[in-house]
């Protein structure tokens, strides 16, 4: 899973890429080819003219990871020293900023953007309220809420769906169900309190990532199976997409549009389930790269 997700990217060619060999294998394979597509759609104006022209990592008295761009070291938006937990996060960050070419594209950098966020936490959030927030997605969650017409649509969204919750409910014995009420399912308090026992697991890190993944695909059952490999990116996001891609089968769509919201969504979703495994202990990181 972890090998795939970084498939998704495009390699870089630097010197950081040799520290360790055995976490990103693969020859010419990419990493982070999603992020190379988002940079062709995106729309947005978070772009500076390339200032640097060496990117590397370093490890510092603590035991955390640094970049450096010519050998000055990164900071957040904040002012923070840019540090981060294990080698294998700071080598999947220190290619996002060797993969810009004369322009940095800030806005295509979602790992560094993550990492940011858990830094300088911005909104001054603390885990129980990243986990309060996040469970508050499961109440109006896509796979929940079903159509009563027309009837394809309907049969579509059994057969794609179902399965989905069929395996979250076993997976973490519990009942979450589905509705075609504009209230949505009635979740019970015990499924809630399981989902917050297991988010409580993560340490901050990685609950960041995981919460913007359900953000990026508005659905708690849909990111866990992403999260614990149970869907690849490419199906949860045409998962969270369903009556969408309905509706442009019957329909027609803009093509451009399409393409840039659907490679849009893979890469933040991508980038995120990336960065829930890379904030792991650097060893686990290595060794479930290296098995995956």
């Amino acid at each position: 899973m972890l090998r795939n997700l970084i498939r998704l990217y495009s390699r870089p060619s630097y010197a950081v890429w040799d520290r360790c060999p055995s976490v990103f294998q693969g020859g010419q394979a990419h990493l982070f080819t999603l992020l190379g597509n988002s940079k062709a759609y995106s729309s947005a104006t978070s772009e500076r003219k390339k200032f640097y022209q060496d990117v590397s990592i370093s490890q510092g008295d603590d035991g955390l990871f640094e970049i450096n761009l010519d050998r000055k070291k990164l900071k957040t938006p904040g002012g923070k020293l840019f540090t981060v937990p294990n080698e294998a996060l700071a080598i999947a960050v220190a290619t996002e900023w060797d993969a810009q070419k004369d322009t940095l594209k800030f806005y295509t950098m979602h790992l560094t953007t993550l990492c940011n966020t858990v830094l300088d936490n911005p909104t001054f959030r603390d885990k129980d309220q990243i986990i309060t927030a996040a469970l508050k997605f499961l109440e109006t969650d896509t796979v929940c809420y079903r159509v009563e017409e027309p009837s394809a649509l309907v049969e579509l969204q059994k057969n794609e769906w179902d399965p989905v919750l069929d395996w979250i409910e076993k997976r973490y014995n519990v009942v979450i169900g589905s509705s075609c009420n504009i209230m949505g399912p009635q979740i019970p308090e015990e499924t809630k309190d399981t989902f917050r026992q297991h988010l409580g697991s993560y340490n901050f890190w990685a609950l960041t990532g995981l919460e913007f993944v359900i953000t990026q695909l508005k659905s708690v059952v849909l990111s866990f199976g992403l999260v614990n490999r149970h869907l690849t990116v490419e199906q949860a996001v045409l998962l969270s997409r369903l009556e969408e891609e309905y509706q442009i089968r019957h329909w027609g769509n803009v093509e451009w549009a399409h393409d840039y919201d659907m490679y849009e969504l893979r890469a933040r979703t991508a980038a995120g389930s990336l960065f829930v495994h890379l904030s792991s202990e650097s060893s686990t990181v290595k060794r479930k790269l290296l098995q995956d």
